[in-house]
């Protein structure tokens, strides 16, 4: 095991709010991550995921608030290479060095030696194209290369801005598998992305936010819990059908991303749309929509960050 797994490597945000003039990026966010674990860090895009990272990273200065690894921020850190490996942007690779020639012309920067380099480029299955020139690099080649950069340093904390770009279906498992490794390792592994279907299968906890806020913060099972299946209905007598739904005693729930076509809709939980039809008919209640929506995680996602139809109220919560 890598020696990283002995070592604390918490990442904390708190209260943490940045303005670029009028404008509120990030607005007293707080979460954590844990290390161990694969953190999705998501949202769309403008969400304030790029700042909050270039935050944590000390290349952007926060207005008020914190972002820490270990308790000490990264300016703070005395190795921040060989504590925390970081992707953020497009790597800007010279075309006429080979990805070998590229890592050691930064193998210093991290303290790593000729044979790390040949270890991450195995790691991220690099090792035949070592001395191909960078310039003739696949869109997937460039990310396993810029995925290999981060590694140099061995470092306890990833941070890792759309680390899935560019990568076939094959790519991304093989990526899977690879954070999956290094979380078992021990090390904190933070992902970002705009799109949930994309790390589903590789986050164990999800940090949800939205116009810089936390909109959602727990485990990836947790939040698959609140993907529960809803009955939407609605009627031309709104008032008629909250007397009924408070007569059944209905659960009333957030109205799920893309269901209620009809303005006034409304959605229920632990009730079937027979049930609900039958009520109806016994009080004489006249229905326009009458529909059982499951929504799944991305449905709700989209729901959680406003992309949904309907701009569904967020659940939140702290990790």
């Amino acid at each position: 095991m890598s020696t990283a797994a002995t070592v604390d490597g918490v990442v904390e945000v708190r209260g943490l709010t940045k303005t670029f003039g009028s404008v509120r990026a990030v607005d007293d966010l707080s979460f954590t991550v844990q290390p161990g674990r694969v953190t999705g860090f998501l949202g769309p895009n403008g969400a304030g995921k790029t700042t909050t990272l270039r935050i944590l990273l000390g290349l952007v200065n926060a207005t008020s608030g914190s972002a820490t690894i270990a308790g000490r921020t990264y300016r703070e850190l005395t190795e921040p290479t060989r504590v925390v490996g970081a992707a953020l942007e497009a790597a800007s690779f010279h075309p006429g060095r080979t990805a070998r020639d590229h890592l050691l012309s930064l193998a210093p920067q991290a303290s790593a030696s000729a044979r790390r380099v040949d270890e991450v480029l195995e790691l991220v299955g690099l090792t035949e194209a070592a001395k191909r020139r960078v310039g003739g690099f696949s869109l997937g080649m460039r990310q396993r290369l810029a995925l290999a950069t981060t590694l140099l340093g061995d470092p306890r904390v990833l941070v890792l801005d759309e680390p899935a770009n560019g990568l076939d279906p094959e790519g991304i498992a093989w990526l899977r598998a690879l954070l999956r490794h290094l979380a078992s390792e021990g090390r904190t592994v933070l992902v970002s992305s705009h799109v949930l279907s994309e790390v589903q299968q590789t986050v164990d906890d999800v940090v949800i936010i939205r116009r810089g806020q936390l909109a959602h913060a727990s485990t990836l099972a947790q939040l698959a819990q609140l993907a529960r299946p809803a009955v939407v209905v609605a009627s031309p007598s709104r008032e008629g059908l909250e007397r009924l739904v408070a007569q059944q005693g209905w659960r009333r729930t957030h109205l799920p991303a893309g269901g209620g076509s009809i303005p006034g809709a409304i959605a229920l939980e632990e009730v079937t749309p027979a049930q609900v039809g039958a009520a109806a008919f016994a009080a004489g209640l006249e229905l326009h929509e009458l529909a059982l929506h499951n929504p799944g995680l991305e449905s709700l996602f989209l729901g959680l960050t406003g992309e949904g139809d309907t701009g569904t109220p967020s659940p939140g919560g702290a990790a």
